[in-house]
Parts: C-alpha cells; structure tokens; sequence
C-alpha cells in the first residue's frame, strides 16, 4: 500500500518538535523552582537574621548548575521524558534546604557543622547519581534481566546495619551503617532494589497468584501454596521492626509489595490477607515490644502526663502539634516562627516546621507537589505497554506517596509516629539520594514508554 507523503513528512517533524517542546517546559517550570527556592532562602534571612546573607551563595548556585545539567542531558539522552518530575523534585527539596537553613540560624550553626551545609552537599551528590542512572540506563527493561539479583541486594542492605562495627544505634532504631565519620541508611535504597525485585517477579508469578482459590464469606481467597511470597516478606517486616526498632521502614516495605502484588493480580483478597496479618503482627509487637507500645501510647494518649513526660514519649507530637496550630492558616512567614522548640526539627518534624512557617495553606501546597509528582509516576506506568515497566513505574511513585502519609500521618495523630523522614524535604542523605534515583527511574521509565512503539488499528 502506498504511503501519503504528507503524512511521511509531517510525522519526523512532529517527533521532533513533541520532545523540544516538553524539554522547553520543563526548562520553564525550572526556573520557576529556582525563583520560589531563592525567594524562599532571601525571606528566611530577612525574617531571622533581618539582612541578606550570601554565605550559601556558591553552594546553592553549584547546586543550580548540577540541576541544569541533569536538565541538558535529558534533551540528548531522554527528550521524551516528563517535563514535571525534576522541576517538582528541586523546588520540593529546595525548600526542604531553606527551613533546614533556618533551623540552623536559630541554633546558632555556620559552616560545615551547619546542616543547611550538608543538605546542599548531599542534594549535589544525590543529583549526580541521578544523572548516572539517566546516562547510564538507556531502558528500564535492563532491570528486568536482574530481578533475583536486585532482591538479593535489598535483603543485603537491609541486613547490614545489624552487622558488628559497621551498624549504628540511632533514637532507639538500629538502621544505619557507619564507616569513620560518615553512616548511612542502606534501607532507604532496599526500597528501590524491593520494587524491581518485585516487579519482575511478579510479572513471572502473575498467573499463579492470580489462580483462584476457595470462596471464604464471599470472597476468593489465594491457594495455600501461593501465600509464600507474602508471607515472607510479610516476615522481613517483622523483623525489620522486631530486631532493628524500625515500625516505618516495615510498614513501607510491606504496604509497598502489597500494593504492587494488587496491581499484579486485581485480587482485593490480597489487600484483606496483608491488612491482617500486618495488623496482626503490630498487635503483637504491641504487647511484647516495648518500643512499640510506646508508639501506640504517643498517638493514643500524647496528652496525659504520664506519656508526655515519659523518656520517649509524646513530648515531640504535641510540640509539633503547638507548632502547626501556632503556624494557623497563613503561617508566621519562613524565618520568624519557632520550629525548634519541637525536637528533630529539620528531619523527623520538618513537616510541623514548614507548618508553622507557612501555614496550612504553605503545607497544603507541598502536600500537592507531592500529589502532582506521585500523579506524574502513576500515569507513567498506566502509559507502558509493558507489564514491568507498570508496576515498576506504580511500586515507586507509590513508595513516594506512602512514605509522605505515613510521615504526615505520624506528624498529625492520624498514625502512629514511626520516625520516617520526608522525601526530598528532611535533613538526612540516605533519604535523598534514594528519592533522586526515583526520580531519575520514572524519567527513564517515561523517555521508554513515549518512544514505545504503538499498535495502529488499519
């Protein structure tokens, strides 16, 4: 049959004209990150300092650079890709970056010792990891072929803190490694390594998960022999909070392959099998672990005496809780609030600092970049044709949107507080370069899909 030359003609410049312009809105949106960052840095020092500093200068406008430069090398190595997720990623951290700034300023910190210092420094190396992923991952089907190998590394990195000399106690959770003066949470990257390893197996299980199995007041439940996975990892999160104190990053890793084995299958039964023996096993601990109950009487019961003044206890949810109520609805202003009176400002409760400062309004705007950004990585895994690439593109964006609940959550009384940290907002490397290699995942994740070829009906 032959070929209309219009069309033949058209289509290259189409191709050619769709990634130019995605790759120039995202340029757009970037500037707008840079203007709200920068706005946000002058407006903490006015109102804490009631001048102009530019001791950060170098650092913040290096960071600029790298930021830039990730967006250059996008345009020659994924033009296709989601114009939304960088810009929203640097001005969620940019702003994450400020408050940690001003948080600094009230406890009288400068230079390296600063936290501001090493939140840019770890912002430029997680950037720059990002960047590799994007370089050096021309397609996400690569991961694919190391599913078992990814699963291997993510109970690897999970066991490492427990390991003698290199595992570190900190607040009561032992889930860092420490090598000289620098540690790390190797949990934060399992979480990537988790969602790999099960997207690609479960897209080898799928048909065997989803067999039917006998009808149980009303519902099809799994056969037996198919309960193993969920059950193992459904142990993993037990031990992650029985053996390293940890109620958050087990319930992430749980919820995570939970709602990645729903995808896989559309069986509700899964939902009903996990939610019980989750709950189940956090009653136990409940009742046996002392650190947990403890948990459980800080949401249920912060204002009693005995739990407020309590070595642990429910001092820091009702100073965050004073906090977000002194911020109201407009906020005190970035830099004339008083985040510090609540403990662990900059990383656990930098949510009620932001709160405080900003108000409800301020937190309900960074509560919807997160939406947009979890939104972006969900469409990009309902546009792959391949059923990896889906559930990996929806096991991380729902990672992203898990953890923010679970931290808003706890900072709000609606869960437990479990001491997870917000992504691209709190103080803590680990977190940062973890969420900046999602970020660089989803941006490969969309260049694949919207370079995939499409069935074109005759």
């Amino acid at each position: 049959m032959a070929t209309d030359p219009l069309v033949t003609s058209v289509i290259p410049r189409l191709r050619i004209r769709i990634p130019k312009r995605l790759r120039n809105l995202e340029l757009g949106l970037l500037v707008i990150a840079f203007i709200i960052t920068t706005s946000s840095f002058v407006l903490v020092q006015l109102g804490a300092l009631g001048r102009i500093d530019l001791t950060l200068a170098f650092l913040v406008v290096g960071l600029g650079v790298l930021i830039v430069g990730t967006h250059v090398a996008l345009r020659f190595t994924a033009p296709n890709a989601d114009p939304f997720l960088l810009p929203i990623a640097t001005v969620i951290n940019g702003l994450g970056i400020a408050e940690i700034y001003r948080i600094d300023i009230a406890d009288g910190l400068i230079g390296w010792d600063a936290a501001s210092v090493r939140q840019i420094v770890w912002t430029g190396i997680a950037v720059v990891c990002a960047l590799v992923v994007i370089v050096s991952v021309q397609n996400h089907r690569a991961y694919q072929r190391y599913t078992y190998l990814f699963g291997l590394l993510a109970i690897v990195l999970v066991l490492l803190p427990m390991l003698p000399g290199i595992g570190r106690d900190v607040n009561g959770a032992r889930v860092w490694i420490g090598i000289g003066p620098l540690s790390f949470q190797p949990g934060e990257l399992a979480k990537i390594a988790l969602a790999i390893f099960f997207a690609g197996y479960l897209v080898q299980r799928r048909e065997a998960l989803s067999s039917v199995g006998r009808k149980v007041l009303g519902m099809r439940l799994p056969r037996g022999r198919d309960l193993g996975p969920i059950i193992l990892v459904w142990a993993m999160a037990m031990a992650v909070i029985v053996f390293q104190h940890d109620l958050g990053t087990g319930l992430l890793y749980f919820g995570l392959f939970l709602v990645m084995l729903y995808l896989a299958t559309g069986r509700f039964s899964w939902i009903v099998i996990g939610i019980v023996l989750f709950g189940g096993g956090a009653f136990a601990a409940s009742r046996v672990l002392d650190y947990v109950q403890g948990r459980f009487q800080n949401w249920l019961n912060p204002f009693d005496q005995s739990t407020y003044d309590a070595v642990g206890g429910s001092y820091q949810i009702v100073q965050g809780l004073f906090g977000l109520a002194h911020g109201g609805l407009l906020g005190t202003g970035l830099g004339q609030g008083d985040p510090t009176i609540t403990p662990l400002p900059a990383s656990d409760f930098i949510i009620t600092s932001l709160g405080e400062e900003l108000g409800l309004i301020g937190l309900f705007a960074i509560l919807c970049l997160y939406m947009v950004f979890v939104a972006r990585g969900l469409r990009i895994g309902f546009a792959s044709e391949d059923d990896f690439g889906k559930l990996l593109a929806a096991g991380l964006s729902f990672a992203v949107a898990w953890q923010v609940f679970i931290v808003v959550g706890g900072v709000t009384r609606v869960v437990p507080e479990t001491g997870l940290t917000a992504p691209f907002l709190a103080a803590g490397g680990s977190s940062l370069v973890a969420n900046w290699i999602i970020v660089a995942m989803l941006l490969r994740l969309s260049d694949t899909v919207r370079n995939q070829p499409r069935a074109v009906a005759p």
